[in-house]
């Protein structure tokens, strides 16, 4: 699914940076996703034209929030909710706290009735540079513009594609999960560098 890796970019399972070795091994974690999502998640089918555009746009931000853009096996999560299929390679990850997505329909700016577009604004932290395993706090709020349209009668996410925004709690475990089973020396130390960068943005 992700392009050929190439320097300074995250491709899943084929670095061998050890937070991204952690990151592809950790899928059994990254498989209770789909049992986080809120009850009103489960209803089908998903992104349904009868529905609200933004309980999509919600769902595929809070499982980006959980961290199921990290690897391509749990990238299969978010697929119902967006009109791609591939990616690019990412090289960070934006880290965030809140996400706000407004269900007034006076806050989107409405094309046609088949198509919207809805801000979301996320609290982000700063970025987690992930060939170097570095966090790079900014605390600063950004907001996305989705491009929601009707594909084969039902809502999907069209654009942008943006690279994962993934909350602090989540992060800071999965580098936690990282340095537990890091074997190298100097690895580990930076990861623990990392986690402890982590914690002062909490």
């Amino acid at each position: 699914m992700r392009s050929q890796c190439h320097a300074r970019e995250f491709c899943p399972g084929r670095c061998v940076n050890p937070l991204l070795k952690h990151l592809v091994q950790s899928l059994v974690v990254l498989i209770v996703l789909a049992l986080a999502v809120p009850s009103d998640a489960q209803l089908s089918p998903s992104g349904s034209i009868k529905r609200s555009p933004a309980e999509v746009v919600k769902r595929y931000v809070f499982l980006d929030q959980k961290g199921a853009r990290l690897d391509a096996p749990s990238f299969d999560t978010v697929t119902p909710y967006i009109g791609w299929k591939d990616e690019p390679a990412w090289g960070r990850v934006v880290v965030i706290e809140n996400i706000t997505v407004p269900e007034d329909y006076r806050q989107w700016e409405i094309i046609n009735n088949l198509e919207v577009i809805i801000p979301v604004t996320f609290h982000v932290r700063g970025a987690v540079y992930l060939e170097t395993a570095t966090f790079m706090p900014e605390d600063t709020m950004e907001e996305v513009r989705f491009h929601v349209k009707v594909v084969s009668n039902y809502w999907r996410i069209v654009s942008p594609i943006i690279p994962p925004h993934v909350g602090l709690k989540r992060m800071v475990n999965f580098a936690r999960e990282a340095e537990a089973h890091e074997q190298d020396t100097a690895q580990r130390d930076v990861l623990t560098a990392l986690i402890d960068s982590l914690r002062k943005a909490k």
